[in-house]
């Protein structure tokens, strides 16, 4: 799509969502309502002694194998880790979901808007993540209401213990409150460093998660979520940012550390295995924090 065309859809899209915004309420429960009072307080205390301010903003990463699920909270042009919680309960293996009923998790990259909160869930609360979304319906992935909830019992979905989805539901209510019209949850196997994606390097979906490593570095190397469209079977990432997709232009950042680069640098390597050997191999003596 030619820039100029691309601009034009990205403002007409941007002035669609304000408008819905300002006609659509934060649906809320009794639940709902009261977690928030009860603990909005304390979150935004805590926001404040990391610099972060409650209701703005929010990104969250979910990491299967770690049982992980970060919150992140924008800062100016970037986002900053509010809080890591433990994941009680996900189904199914490592890989992304592929049909209804397989009671696996997905993994990848979802949107979620204030229509995908559910105050009233038989599971405490929940999010509907959004699968499956374009690159699964491309690939003829099925099933249908995959969430974040409560209640720590999973069918397909992340479960959470009931006082951590008071929390994460109460930031997200504070956020969308605040005027972001829908967040970015991304979904990955495991922290796909150079010594994971060697350690899974028999994988039959280590070319799937070698297109969600890129995404993953991307924010590794600016902490703003990119812009994820389907180009060519496959999720492609952008750095050009409207207002509409949750952030600023993105400013110019430093390079991401070597383990962290994309790994389509090293494709003309023969192996999957030989090729993270020799980059992790490279990389050990310079090692990110995260």
């Amino acid at each position: 799509m030619p820039i100029v065309q691309f601009i034009v859809v990205c403002l007409l899209s941007l002035s669609f969502a304000a408008s819905a915004h300002t006609e659509t309420t934060i649906p809320r429960s009794e639940i709902s309502r009261a977690a928030y009072q009860r603990l909005a307080p304390q979150l935004a205390q805590a926001m404040q002694e990391k610099g972060l301010q409650l209701g703005q903003p929010l990104f969250i990463r979910i990491f299967k194998e770690e049982n992980e699920l970060e919150v992140w909270i924008k800062k100016e042009l970037a986002y900053e880790l509010f809080e890591t919680y433990s994941i009680c309960k996900y189904s199914g293996n490592l890989g992304p979901k592929l049909q209804e009923g397989d009671g696996q998790s997905p993994e990848g990259f979802y949107t979620v808007s204030v229509t995908a909160l559910n105050p009233w869930s038989n599971f405490h609360l929940s999010f509907n993540l959004g699968f499956p979304n374009e690159y699964d319906r491309l690939h003829k992935r099925t099933g249908n209401a995959l969430m974040v909830h409560g209640k720590c019992a999973s069918a397909g979905c992340f479960a959470m213990n009931d006082f951590r989805i008071e929390e994460i539901y109460t930031i997200v209510d504070a956020a969308l409150s605040g005027g972001q019209d829908q967040f970015s949850v991304h979904i990955f196997p495991f922290r796909m460093t150079w010594d994971k994606m060697a350690q899974y390097a028999d994988s039959p979906w280590i070319p799937f998660w070698e297109n969600l490593k890129q995404g993953y570095d991307y924010f590794q190397g600016h902490r703003i979520p990119p812009m994820v469209t389907v180009q060519e079977q496959q999720y492609a990432f952008h750095t050009f940012h409207p207002i509409l997709f949750g952030s600023d232009l993105t400013p110019e950042q430093p390079e991401p550390a070597q383990e962290e680069r994309s790994i389509a640098e090293f494709r003309i390597k023969p192996t999957y295995e030989k090729r993270y050997a020799q980059v992790n191999d490279s990389a050990s003596k310079n090692r990110s924090p995260l």
